[in-house]
């Protein structure tokens, strides 16, 4: 828009300057011109005279649509801050931030949904062991073991929620971490909701992928951790994203439950907003 408009002023300053070299030229040589034309020279006078209005008025137009095209710019710009001011006062007011709570449990997932994950070769609900492929778990189930993590959670502040996703998973036992991760082709694992009619509360379900000869979990031990870090996105039933990381606080199990599951009891858990709330395109 700047090199636009000084082109053009350039334009009109070297027209203007000519148009008024040649009338100057025509003022002081007059007598010269009503010699060798005569009534001629009055016409050459009066073309040059159209020519020069001409030419004035087509340097105003352009001058009228640089203005036209500054106009519209600046609008579009106004109308686009204007529709981020409304986006971010959306967002900043139905946004969702959970807080965990109660017990979390860890145990073997159904082989049910193991056979649907290896048919359909769909990974939108696990989570892989570091350094493992998709391609291995679905030519080799045999040699993987399925856990589910269920984890009770609360709304603390915000709406009601739509879906909750995670993009890493660490577990740390004695300064080794136990990290989990979507599939390559994916940036993020879906968790399960449910709600749980007799407790009255929600509840996360994310599937974990490891081989059999992993020393993250033992069926038949007591796997005790240090810490659980869960990186996780929050997205709220009117569209709107939250992420951030939760580190549980828990005690460890005592002892295995009759169904093999490890019962983790979570004394409080902390949730560190990363980014801030911002509406999913769909």
């Amino acid at each position: 828009m700047k090199k636009e408009r000084n082109l053009i002023l350039l334009v009109i300053g070297i027209s203007g300057t000519i148009v008024f070299l040649i009338t100057l030229l025509m003022l002081f040589f007059g007598d010269q011109l009503e010699v060798l034309f005569n009534v001629i020279g009055i016409r050459v006078a009066a073309v040059f005279v159209a020519f020069a209005a001409f030419l004035s008025s087509m340097l105003f137009s352009l001058l009228i649509l640089l203005h036209n095209k500054t106009t519209v710019k600046i609008n579009d710009d106004t109308n686009k801050r204007a529709e981020l001011f409304r986006e971010l006062q959306f967002a900043s007011s139905n946004y969702s931030i959970i807080d965990f709570m109660d017990r979390m449990l860890i145990y073997e997932e159904s082989s049910r949904y193991v056979d649907r994950l290896v048919n359909k070769k769909n990974f939108i609900f696990h989570m892989l062991e570091s350094n493992l492929k998709a391609e291995d778990v679905y030519e080799n189930s045999k040699d993987f073991m399925f856990l589910s993590v269920k984890i009770p959670f609360r709304i603390i502040e915000g709406k009601l929620i739509s879906s909750i996703t995670f993009d890493k998973l660490r577990f740390e036992r004695e300064g080794i971490d136990f990290e989990f991760y979507p599939p390559k082709n994916e940036t993020e694992s879906r968790a399960y909701i449910l709600y749980n009619e007799q407790t009255k509360r929600n509840n996360v379900i994310i599937n974990l992928v490891m081989r059999k000869d992993s020393q993250f979990y033992h069926k038949d031990m007591i796997n005790k951790f240090s810490k659980i870090k869960l990186y996780m996105n929050i997205t709220s039933l009117l569209g709107v994203k939250v992420e951030g990381n939760s580190e549980l606080y828990f005690t460890n199990p005592e002892q295995i439950e009759g169904d093999g599951s490890n019962t983790y009891h979570i004394n409080s858990s902390n949730f560190i907003l990363t980014d801030m709330p911002m509406i999913v395109k769909r």
